[in-house]
């Protein structure tokens, strides 16, 4: 299947989801810095010299970002009704959403050895540029690695501190089901990310495999938890959960499967990341997976040869990136997101349909849902 062209319709739908992520982003991102700001003082009153991993958080945090996972759960709560007595909660869960995003990213930028997130120094870097240019003892990134582990852990703990207030908002059992839904959150990315990380040690995984890590560390990650803690902090009704899963299901995986492409062939400028830079990593994804299977024994092997080197020329990239769309897999990845951008537009026709008990999402909430399936499938960073 190929994958799904934009109609003039969800071409508006689009352009009517940017306007409100926008509007969202910035008052979120208002929002994200005075919590930080608070905290962060208050963190290194104690020790000042630990002001220094509270500011590489506070960093990544406020540098941008699309600030998808606490726009999903407020526009999730929004769709179920949620309204003003479970607001200020629901503010909570965005930002708790967005720290455990950065804990995520610091680590797995340690893991991935990256020098830059968000065109920014990754956090371990600037703390070894820090230990080199003081001229301290010891190894300067052995350095950078010990703090930025330290930071990544600081901005979780703020995570699970925003998700227990919110919790103590809720009425009756929300809070509780909230707060295990972001626990399963956690755990299942964590799963997810170790997944891929043995895949790409072993240099070799299954179908299934690739499924398993598609689904824990995007597909729950991404979307279907965050609407899931959005629908529970609104008391939605039990009717709406299947429908919700299904299309967080899919668009979440659309978009990681998306990244796998931005991974390998996105325009640096955009990315924020080096040109191929998954594979540089060595990253077993969907892409490499169906090239090596599709191209004949010399690209399989030079492809094979290039994963996991570290820093590609642009005449290998150039290479690498014929290989792949050549075999066949490019376009069999971008089939498999149109496959998912359908199925996500199935499961919105029925929540936006009345049930028997005529729950249904409704206004701002399932507009921003609709445009968030064409933002999936035609973004580009």
């Amino acid at each position: 299947m190929q994958q799904t062209v934009p109609t003039d319709a969800s071409a508006v739908a689009a352009g009517h989801f940017r306007e409100l992520l926008e509007d969202y982003r910035q008052r979120f991102d208002r929002e994200l810095a005075a919590w930080i700001a608070a905290r962060r003082e208050r963190f290194a009153a104690a020790v000042p010299e630990a002001d220094e991993i509270a500011g590489a958080v506070a960093r990544l945090a406020t540098s941008g970002g699309k600030r998808l996972r606490p726009a999903l759960v407020w526009f999730t709560w929004r769709a179920c009704g949620g309204g003003a007595a479970t607001q200020e909660a629901v503010r909570s869960l965005g930002l708790a959403g967005e720290l455990l995003h950065t804990y995520l990213l610091i680590h797995d930028d340690i893991m991935d050895h990256a020098d830059t997130r968000r065109g920014l120094p990754t956090a371990h870097a600037e703390l070894a540029r820090r230990h080199r240019q003081r001229d301290w003892r010891g190894d300067a990134d052995d350095f950078g690695r010990t703090g930025a582990i330290l930071a990544g852990d600081l901005a979780h703990a703020w995570a699970h501190e925003l998700v227990a207030d919110a919790a103590r908002r809720l009425p009756g059992e929300r809070g509780e089901a909230v707060s295990r839904a972001f626990a399963a959150t956690c755990q299942e990315v964590l799963a997810g990310q170790y997944l891929e990380v043995l895949l790409a040690q072993r240099g070799e995984g299954t179908a299934d495999d690739l499924a398993r890590v598609l689904r824990f560390k995007s597909g729950a990650y991404t979307v279907e938890r965050p609407m899931q803690i959005g629908a529970l902090a609104a008391g939605a009704d039990a009717s709406l959960g299947a429908p919700l899963s299904a299309y967080g299901r899919a668009v979440g995986e659309a978009f990681q499967l998306q990244d796998d492409v931005l991974g390998s062939f996105g325009d640096e400028a955009e990315t924020g990341k080096p040109a191929a830079s998954d594979l540089a990593e060595g990253k077993l994804t969907f892409l490499v997976f169906h090239a090596l299977a599709g191209a004949g024994d010399g690209d399989a092997a030079a492809l094979r040869d290039a994963l996991g080197s570290g820093p590609l020329q642009p005449g290998q990239v150039a290479r690498l990136r014929r290989i792949i769309e050549t075999s066949g897999a490019l376009g069999r990845v971008r089939g498999m997101i149109g496959e998912r951008v359908d199925t996500a537009r199935a499961a919105l026709a029925e929540l936006a349909a009345p049930s028997g008990r005529g729950a249904a999402i409704r206004d701002e909430g399932h507009a921003f849902l609709a445009g968030l399936v064409d933002y999936v499938a035609e973004r580009r960073r």
